[in-house]
């Protein structure tokens, strides 16, 4: 009886434990501005990605991954929720795409769900390290609206914001444009005007008041002022670690860095390896401004981006060995990707190239031509993915959203649309075409291109609606304003749209004409009418970057407890350590 007993009550243990035993672990690596042609595993012969490349070697290639943006913010939140960016708002209607400021207040919206909020509500534990990017208060500086802990994440660790050029003494600005337009043209004008005046009254050709000269240099003055305020304070007030949501470093350093970080994220899988996790390891690197530690700077091939890109590679790596030391490994779905192409624009004053590579692919960074939507993806599942598999079907990193989902035995949301698709059979090979027979490519706000897999074809169409104007002429990018914009004169629309066989002209180099394609307007047709069915189903929702979202408010700057008014000075997370909650 006593044996009976003691049978039923180990049975009903394996059971209540069996659903959460079978559960995979998720880690999913997002690398920023990492351009396809960067990992060795992709062709790269110079650049060592050792890591990246076991990846590739153990698991799947994906070669025809896509980016569902080509900028950070809309991107991410793409990946996040499995949906357009455009649905949730965070598709820019101005030439600002990003959020630049820790004290803005768009972001992604509440009533958005993201895989980590779902997968939180399946027991799972959930942790975020690295960049965020996707918008932190709404009303006051304690609601948290949009931080990761309101979206599922039960710890964070990292940027809330994103790494600039400006975060880094000595590496420059992005604002130099703007700079330049509201601030020197103004003083140039206002300088001008007051030498003309002055001579005018000095010659006595016109009475011109005493007060009028001085307001003019009241106002150069102020100007002056400005700048020197937003070039002092831009730093401490955006560029900042924090952990979970409280600041633990303002303003971050960059000494080990990536050691910090990653070692924090090895740390959440020790404590987590008895139950199932989802870790989104989003690196900082290799984004400007470039960094890397003394083990790695000045040891690659190519610069301060190669030592950037390899010390990326070895924070992959590591993540990797600590699955392996503690047997996770065959339980662990691991993906990798980019969160769009190379930013070709990036290069320094003195012509260094601080951009990846993009392959053979056209373009970069902030367009939709193949080489900034194009971007690595490899996952590995040992015992359950074919190692060295190769898959060239269009795939999307909205994809990831249905994929964890269906894996962790959680259902869709039922309330919204979802443009993802799961993954699994595709990589399970059940099925040997992507389930995306259409993707939609937008440029910010709008809708650039369309995507066409025919069922019963080979080829990929893809269809400009338009096209940015890339300067100076016979250049890969948009350099005078370090990224293209999407609309106005910036842009050249084509009618009929630019058509391309992405099959047999993955450079994108030669359009297909009606003289060169019987089917011409029959394509052009069938995708555009996808395009409209598609269009139709995007409501309208507020604009999380807006102006008035993106601006600056000081009501929501965030400083450290230990800093007093707007000084922010608190390097309390000491170089090369990392604390664990």
């Amino acid at each position: 009886m006593t044996r009976t007993f003691l049978l039923l009550l180990l049975s009903l243990l394996c059971e209540a434990q069996s659903p959460a035993a079978s559960k995979p672990n998720f880690v999913l690596i997002m690398a920023d501005d990492l351009g396809i042609g960067d990992p060795g595993c992709y062709g790269n012969k110079t650049l060592r990605t050792p890591n990246i490349d076991r990846l590739a070697s153990g698991g799947v290639k994906l070669t025809q991954h896509l980016a569902a943006s080509p900028l950070c913010t809309p991107s991410r939140a793409a990946f996040m929720t499995g949906r357009y960016p455009i649905r949730s708002g965070m598709a820019s209607k101005s030439r600002i795409g990003v959020f630049l400021f820790s004290a803005s207040s768009g972001g992604l919206p509440n009533n958005e769900v993201t895989f980590a909020k779902l997968l939180k509500n399946e027991g799972y534990a959930t942790a975020l390290i690295g960049k965020w990017h996707l918008g932190t208060h709404c009303h006051n500086k304690t609601d948290f609206c949009h931080h990761p802990s309101s979206h599922g994440f039960d710890y964070f660790h990292g940027l809330p914001v994103t790494n600039l050029r400006d975060c880094k003494p000595g590496e420059g600005s992005v604002f130099t444009s703007a700079i330049r337009l509201l601030v020197w043209v103004p003083l140039q004008v206002l300088a001008l005007a007051l030498l003309t005046l002055g001579a005018l009254r000095w010659l006595g050709l016109l009475q011109v008041p005493a007060a009028v000269l001085l307001g003019l240099v009241l106002l150069g003055a102020a100007l002056l002022a400005m700048l020197v305020c937003f070039l002092h304070f831009f730093r401490p007030l955006n560029c900042f670690l924090m952990r979970d949501r409280d600041i633990s470093q303002q303003p971050m350093s960059y000494d080990n860095l990536t050691q910090r970080l990653t070692e924090d994220a090895v740390q959440f899988v020790r404590r987590n390896a008895d139950s199932p996790f989802l870790l989104v390891f989003s690196c900082i690197q290799v984004h400007t401004a470039l960094f890397a530690s003394k083990d790695f700077a000045g040891k690659s091939r190519h610069g301060a981006y190669g030592d950037a890109a390899e010390e990326m590679d070895w924070g992959v790596g590591q993540i990797l060995n600590v699955l392996d030391e503690l047997g996770l490994a065959n339980n662990t779905l691991v993906y990798f990707t980019s969160d769009q192409g190379a930013h070709v624009e990036e290069v320094t004053s003195k012509g260094e190239r601080h951009g990846g590579s993009n392959g053979i692919y056209k373009g970069g960074k902030g367009n939709n031509w193949e080489g900034g939507i194009r971007v690595p993806g490899l996952l590995r599942w040992p015992g359950m993915l074919q190692a060295g598999l190769e898959i060239s079907e269009p795939t999307s990193n909205m994809d990831l959203f249905p994929t964890l989902l269906s894996l962790a035995g959680a259902p869709l949301p039922e309330d919204r649309i979802i443009d993802g698709r799961d993954l699994m059979p595709l990589l399970l090979g059940t099925s040997q075409r992507s389930d995306h027979e259409f993707l939609f490519h937008y440029c910010n706000f709008y809708l650039n291109a369309v995507r066409w897999h025919p069922r019963n074809s080979t080829s990929i169409w893809k269809a400009f609606f338009f096209t940015p104007n890339f300067t100076p002429e016979g250049a890969n990018g948009c350099f005078p304003t370090h990224v293209c914009f999407c609309h106005g004169h910036f842009v050249r629309r084509h009618h009929p749209p630019l058509l391309f066989d992405l099959s047999r002209d993955p450079r994108e180099r030669s359009p297909v004409t009606p003289s060169t394609e019987p089917r011409f307007w029959d394509i052009l047709a069938a995708m555009q009418d996808a395009a409209d069915r598609h269009t139709r189903t995007v409501q309208e929702v507020p604009n999380q970057l807006s102006l008035p979202n993106l601006l600056w408010k000081p009501w929501l700057q965030m400083c450290c407890p230990s800093s007093s008014g707007l000084s922010c000075q608190c390097p309390r997370e000491k170089p090369g350590r990392a604390r664990s909650p």
